[in-house]
């Protein structure tokens, strides 16, 4: 291949990896949960460690997280989401994320491999607007030619500082 050809390739690799992160941001903003579940592989982690943006933790089984989830977990969460006895969600936040600075390192167009992206989310629940900010990490990898969420880990800035609830999915 020539070098023009190759950075093709690598710019429509960084397109559709932004496209799909983009997309999960915009399910999740919609409490689309169904939908955002479904980006996920069969084997998954959704890890939100406490250790603030420094990503400190790194035992997440062997110390205390805000969220770690496995499969079963986070079907669970999602199940009490869609009904109306998510209390802490009633009214819903409404949400609007921003995902940008989309770095991939090591990433086979084939294979997938390992995103990492600045998050800034905006929450408005009872008149009260919160910003989320952080990094996330997502491994990424390729299923049937579509590309899918093996683990998602969010390092919020201020992950070691006390934080209200957080009932809903980052």
């Amino acid at each position: 291949m020539s070098a023009d050809t190759d950075g093709l390739a690598a710019l429509l690799l960084q397109r559709e990896v932004e496209a799909f992160l983009y997309h999960e941001a915009d399910l999740a903003d919609s409490h689309r949960y169904d939908d955002w579940f479904a980006l996920w592989a069969p084997e998954l982690t959704y890890w939100v460690p406490c250790a603030g943006e420094s990503g400190a933790q790194p035992d997440p089984s062997r110390e205390v997280s805000i969220i770690y989830d496995d499969r079963a977990r986070l079907e669970e969460r999602l199940f009490r989401l869609k009904t109306k006895f998510a209390h802490s969600q009633q009214p819903r936040s409404r949400l609007a994320r921003l995902v940008s600075n989309v770095r991939l390192d090591g990433f086979g167009p084939g294979t997938g491999g390992s995103v990492v992206s600045t998050l800034a989310l905006g929450e408005v629940r009872h008149d009260r607007q919160v910003v989320w900010m952080g990094r996330q990490h997502h491994e990424l990898v390729r299923d049937a030619g579509r590309l899918r969420i093996r683990t998602k880990r969010v390092d919020l800035l201020n992950g070691d500082a006390p934080l209200p609830n957080l009932t809903f999915v980052l």
